[in-house]
């Protein structure tokens, strides 16, 4: 259930996918700076505003013993489906967000090789607070869910963010 009608609003009006050339040019900008998304494998998806997916498969460089991925890894990963699904719909009202809170529940171990699916959505957009939903599913176990999380974040202009300013 939407608790704003300003994002109820909004989620109607869009009616196809919006990545590559049709993507806001903030978040354009934020998924190319993001180094440590790179870094760690974060495969983003924009649906629609207030609306991501992330996939990720588990390598070496995730684990924390031979048989199971580090927690850190699967946290950052939800910090990337929450967070970004908040700057999805925030960069429409030129807004970004930082991370006020977040919650994550873990369900099962996850490990090497297994291919990771998050998927994040909007929950409440008020005029400085956001707050989203998310779940991390493993693709290769039937899409067993794996965690789940929830976050709130503060939205801010985005020009007081000077890197997001220039083109």
């Amino acid at each position: 259930m939407v608790h704003s009608k300003r994002l109820a609003t909004r989620a109607v009006t869009i009616k196809q996918q919006d990545t590559g050339e049709h993507m806001n040019p903030i978040l354009k900008k934020y998924i190319e700076v993001n180094e440590f998304g790179r870094y760690i494998g974060l495969k983003l998806t924009v649906i629609k505003p207030g609306e991501v997916e992330y996939r990720m498969e588990i390598t070496s460089n995730h684990l924390s013993n031979p048989l199971a991925a580090h927690g850190g890894a699967i946290s950052a990963m939800m910090d990337g489906v929450l967070g970004v699904a908040a700057l999805s719909l925030s960069v429409e009202d030129m807004m970004l967000v930082s991370t006020v809170e977040y919650k994550l529940n873990y369900y099962s171990p996850i490990r090497p090789g297994d291919k990771l699916l998050g998927h994040g959505k909007v929950v409440f957009a008020g005029r400085r607070l956001i707050s989203s939903e998310g779940a991390i599913y493993c693709e290769n176990r039937n899409m067993e869910l794996v965690a789940k999380g929830l976050g709130t974040f503060n939205a801010y202009p985005a020009e007081k963010n000077e890197l997001f300013l220039k083109p």
